[in-house]
């Protein structure tokens, strides 16, 4: 498998879950503003949609969107414990997880992300992530993860929104329970080794 990747991007969830799964894959980086890989092929042929994650199995097919990537990664490795068994009313809990992170927390960052949107209107968006913010948080309460006790895909995807949130300088401070959670996820060996890989990692 191949995975196509942006450092710091939406990618480091099937990043992180790939190394969780212990499968093997490829990295390639691309240049999303240039729309070309690090090899200087032109993404646009790869993925028409011109965004990552985007993954490229054995086969030849590519699988695209994150929330999808990240529970084939799942299904790949059972064992591993990343997603409950399929058609379990756990699996749907999951797969609640997955889009309300991908709906609700994902695309209200896009246009804080955005370089000609007004400063007022990214304040709008932010709100707006936070109130998502401060909801996972109460639901956090005694668990220590979305789940519960048992890491999954849903926990890469939210640690890499939290990643976008201290990029941005968001005060998470009065978010106990989501702060812990930060950390706990963050000391994944893992976690640590996606960030490594993908050069995020701030030096000591």
């Amino acid at each position: 498998m191949k995975l196509y990747y942006s450092p710091g991007a939406c990618s480091l969830s099937p990043h992180i879950a790939l190394l969780e799964a212990g499968l093997p894959y490829d990295l390639e980086k691309v240049d999303l503003r240039a729309k070309k890989t690090e090899n200087g092929d032109d993404y646009l042929t790869v993925n028409p949609k011109g965004q990552v994650p985007a993954l490229r199995l054995e086969s030849g097919e590519l699988v695209t969107e994150g929330p999808v990537i990240v529970q084939m990664i799942a299904d790949r490795a059972a064992d591993k414990g990343l997603a409950p068994a399929r058609d379990s009313a756990e699996r749907y809990k999951l797969l609640e997880w997955l889009n309300f992170i991908t709906t609700e927390l994902h695309k209200n960052f896009g246009p804080i992300f955005s370089p000609v949107l007004a400063d007022e209107a990214k304040a709008f968006f932010k709100d707006r992530v936070m109130g998502k913010f401060r909801y996972i948080d109460s639901q956090l309460a005694g668990r220590d993860y979305l789940m519960g006790k048992q890491f999954t895909v849903a926990d890469g995807y939210l640690f890499t929104m939290l990643s976008w949130a201290d990029r941005m300088k968001f005060d998470l401070s009065a978010m106990p329970n989501l702060v812990a959670y930060k950390t706990r996820v963050a000391a994944r060996p893992k976690v640590q080794e996606a960030l490594s890989k993908e050069g995020l990692l701030k030096a000591a």
